[in-house]
């Protein structure tokens, strides 16, 4: 029961957190930009994309051609001519004003995620440092294995990948905090 509060105190503190992040700081609009001529490029997307929602790379080198040197060749002098876009498609658009749907899942993934770090903190029998020591870890790995390989793969703009690298680390320190304390906060202080 200890581990299914904190973990509701840290996924709480981390939506807080995010938001705050978001809204007053902007970090989640660091490497964001608008485009010069939207209507153009929205035109555009239905005849260059076609119907099927996803995630595209322009330009595109399938992995059926990875082994064919001349297709490996044309790509790479394509790919230094042209402008590169990784663009997630909805074909059939949504309005991103009405964000009921996308809170509800950001609180649930917070809220996931603080369960998963909580039942780690938990765990053994750790220390108040050794359980921040354990959610900073934890946000590094996160950050790690998922945001530095978008840099790397996927050319995320370095400013999105920082601001992501601060929110995370900042956030999980407030929530592993809380968390850290409740979890401790039963246990036998040593006598000296």
């Amino acid at each position: 029961m200890r581990v299914l509060i904190a973990g509701i105190i840290g996924g709480i503190l981390m939506f807080i957190w995010g938001a705050v992040a978001h809204m007053a700081l902007g970090l989640g609009n660091a490497g964001l930009r608008a485009p010069a001529h939207e209507d153009q490029v929205l035109s555009s997307l239905h005849a260059g994309l076609g119907t099927e929602p996803g995630v595209y790379i322009l330009p595109w080198l399938g992995p059926e051609h990875m082994s064919d040197p001349v297709a490996l060749k044309a790509y790479g002098e394509k790919a230094q001519a042209v402008p590169y876009a990784w663009v997630v498609y909805l074909p059939q658009g949504e309005d991103m004003t009405k964000m009921t749907p996308q809170l509800m899942r950001q609180w649930a993934s917070d809220t996931l995620a603080a369960l998963a770090l909580a039942f780690l903190m938990g765990w053994a029998a750790l220390s108040f440092r050794q359980r921040m020591s354990v959610a900073i870890v934890a946000a590094l790995f996160a950050w790690l294995s998922v945001l530095a390989p978008y840099w790397n793969w996927y050319r995320f703009p370095t400013s999105l990948v920082e601001a992501a690298l601060v929110e995370q680390l900042v956030g999980w320190l407030i929530a592993g905090a809380a968390m850290a304390w409740w979890l401790g906060r039963r246990e036998p202080r040593p006598v000296r």
